[in-house]
């Protein structure tokens, strides 16, 4: 792997005697002013980065070469920075220790001093990466609460990890249970708003009439009850990320609202006419269908365009090629120690079952089913009937059984009908091509709950 240096330094005699300081193996490019630095961050992304503060319009202070460090720091935070000062300005140099830079040198230059400091930040860097990789080869992921193998998980967490870095407002979708909240705080922690506020409120948990002031605050007297003024969530996420749950059954009048937020980020209280500015990234989520809802002119369309700059659609997890296992034997791990039976493992049978579920309420649903296991346990070995989960075929024909198979498909196919269509039967059956007590029969059959509870579950 190629290691790449940038040397910021202005003077162009010092650049030609700190380039020669180092051996060919290592890719150098040099920059004398901070557009110039920020150019080739971009260009080249380098491991280890020199920067002498004293770089125009500023050559004699330090201003010019704080802000280029500032930059850094915030476009490439991984990038090891060394910053280059003079002999009599150590203040200058722990101040930068304390911004973020990782080491510093003193002029005069000294090759043999300069390439050790250097390959010492090469050799940090390099640890970190190595440390990031075995983190993410442990459960697939780095992502703090997500387990995954399958490409189609993987494939949301890599681009997760490209997003989170920018300011860009996500749309997640999903089913129930999937994780949405979860990838929303991992596009905060991962960001370089991560020190400051994360703010979330569901917007169909809370009544139409008190969502307005939940969300935008409101001033002393503007309503009855109001005996002083309070920030809205918006508000309190200043700075930090903002989490609308559920943005599919927000009101339209308060799309309206939220649109002109999105659009000029203000904030106007219940009961003010003084708009109050507020820096904050914005995540949403969902499990409906939000074109369906635009269609049906319950949800606006230029609001949706606004949301949804970047969209990460969460499988379920039926569609994540080897995922139920993985993730029911990281459960099973984990709330095997907080149950004090660290040393459960799942039967064959129960392997089987948890194959052959179609999980509809995923993850959340097989937090429970590995819980209420870990409980209910005999011995060291989870069973299929410790996870309430029919075992499926008897007998190792079982995993290439035909009639297994078409069942399988089928309670797949129907779970992907009913939450389609919001679980109303009529269209499910029409989308499905089978009458209503054809479908009604299935359900009973495969033991699938088609209340309208199950539609919020």
């Amino acid at each position: 792997m190629t290691r790449r240096l940038l040397i910021v330094e202005d003077d162009p005699g010092l650049q030609s005697q700190m380039r020669w300081c180092f051996s060919e193996d290592l890719e150098v490019a040099v920059a004398a002013d901070r557009e110039s630095a920020l150019a080739a961050l971009r260009r080249n992304e380098p491991d280890v980065v020199t920067l002498d503060l004293g770089l125009p319009p500023d050559p004699g202070g330090a201003s010019e070469g704080f802000l280029l460090l500032e930059e850094i720091l915030r476009l490439s935070p991984m990038t090891k920075i060394i910053v280059v000062t003079g002999r009599e300005d150590k203040e200058n140099a722990v101040k930068a220790i304390g911004m973020g830079a990782s080491d510093f040198y003193q002029k005069p230059l000294d090759a043999d001093i300069l390439t050790f400091v250097v390959n010492r930040a090469f050799r940090l860097a390099e640890l970190e990466r190595e440390n990031r990789e075995l983190a993410r080869h442990r459960n697939g992921t780095c992502i703090k609460g997500i387990v995954a193998a399958s490409p189609q998980m993987l494939a949301v967490c890599r681009t997760l990890e490209k997003v989170a870095p920018t300011d860009v407002t996500t749309l997640i979708t999903g089913e129930t249970g999937t994780g949405k909240e979860l990838l929303a705080r991992a596009l905060h922690d991962l960001s370089h708003r991560s020190d400051k506020p994360f703010a979330a409120i569901n917007c169909a948990a809370i009544p139409e009439n008190l969502l307005e002031s939940e969300l935008f605050g409101f001033e002393k007297g503007s309503f009855t009850g109001a005996t002083q003024s309070k920030k809205g969530k918006i508000e309190s996420a200043n700075g930090g990320t903002l989490f609308l749950d559920e943005i599919g059954d927000m009101p339209m009048p308060l799309q309206a609202k939220l649109l002109r937020f999105l659009q000029e980020r203000v904030v106007d209280r219940v009961g003010s006419v003084k708009p109050i500015p507020v820096d904050v990234r914005v995540v949403c989520a969902t499990h409906r269908n939000v074109r369906h809802l635009i269609d049906q002119e319950t949800f606006r369309e230029d609001l949706y365009y606004r949301i949804s700059e970047i969209t990460l659609d969460v499988p379920a997890l039926r569609e994540r090629e080897g995922d139920a296992i993985v993730v029911a034997q990281s459960l099973l791990q984990s709330l095997g120690k907080q149950m004090d039976r660290p040393n459960l493992v799942f039967d064959e049978d129960a392997i089987r079952a948890i194959k052959a579920h179609p999980w509809p309420g995923n993850v959340r649903e097989m937090i429970n089913k590995v819980k209420r296991a870990t409980i209910m346990a005999e011995g060291k070995k989870v069973t299929a009937n410790d996870l309430e989960l029919d075992s499926g075929i008897e007998g190792p024909e079982s995993q290439i059984n035909l009639r297994q198979v078409r069942e399988n498909a089928e309670r797949a196919a129907i779970m992907q009908a009913l939450q389609f269509c919001n679980y109303n039967i009529a269209r499910a059956s029409r989308l499905l091509g089978v009458t209503r007590p054809t479908l009604y029969n299935l359900t009973d059959k495969y033991k699938i709950d088609t209340s309208s509870e199950a539609s919020e579950a």
